[in-house]
């Protein structure tokens, strides 16, 4: 089978390693001038559309959201000739309406991330690129998810802003109390610098957030738990292939 003409990409976070409905699977395994991307594309068929599969932690979830080569996976699906990329992310819950198994399709975010290799341009030799990153995500991408996911049946929240974290740990109530004075909405580990990185390179990008659980200090729950965590995520998650085959 052949790579060319993938109208889009799909990067799956936490509890999303494989698209289900993929079909005529090829594997390919990829190197780049940033290093080896988390894993092998996992490219195919999926109603009637190329699609191409990117497990950003490993298929094994093995790398923790501070050690991913978000350069190198950006930069593999680029090298394959992708129409779009899809960033799937595991979020925490901050305003009221975004609450556990709710997705959402922000439009904004706030980074806090640290000492993450985040732009092609920290290289030695490479040109120095300002892009305009005001909105960071493609809104015709955003819209065409939207209109999908109308059309699949699936309730997904238009709008807010998703904070990203360093991560691998979950936040203080503290530090999502200042989040939420920031104007963030959703909280989670991966949203930068993805959207950047495929900013710089050209790339439609946009983020289908998955809420796994309300954020420390949001909500009822007194403590966080691991399995009600997994339990919410595989739930919005089985959504998730639904929107997808319903892209234009």
């Amino acid at each position: 089978m052949s790579t060319s003409h993938i109208a889009y990409a799909v990067i799956g976070g936490t509890g999303l390693y494989q698209l289900q409905g993929l079909e005529n699977i090829e594997r390919v395994a990829l190197d780049t001038p940033y290093g080896k991307p988390s894993g092998d594309v996992v490219c195919g068929d999926f109603h009637g559309r190329r699609f191409a599969f990117l497990a950003r932690h490993g298929e094994s979830h093995s790398l923790a959201p501070h050690r991913v080569n978000y350069r190198a996976n950006v930069h593999a699906l680029h090298q394959l000739g992708v129409g779009a990329v899809i960033g799937v992310n595991a979020v925490g819950g901050i305003r009221e309406d975004m609450g556990p198994r709710v997705l959402a399709l922000p439009d904004q975010i706030i980074d806090y991330t640290y000492g993450r290799l985040n732009s092609f341009c920290d290289v030695e030799g490479a040109e120095v690129q300002h892009v305009d990153f005001t909105e960071p995500y493609t809104a015709s991408l955003r819209k065409a998810l939207l209109q999908a996911a109308e059309r699949a049946g699936v309730p997904v929240v238009d709008g807010g802003c998703y904070g990203a974290t360093q991560g691998p740990r979950l936040e203080t109530r503290a530090e999502i109390a200042r989040m939420r004075r920031d104007g963030c909405d959703l909280v989670g580990m991966t949203g930068m610098p993805e959207a950047v990185l495929a900013r710089e390179i050209g790339l439609p990008y946009a983020c289908l957030s998955l809420v796994a659980n309300w954020a420390a200090g949001c909500g009822d729950a007194v403590e966080i738990s691991l399995d009600e965590i997994f339990a919410h995520l595989a739930a919005a998650t089985a959504e998730v292939p639904k929107i997808l085959a319903e892209l234009p």
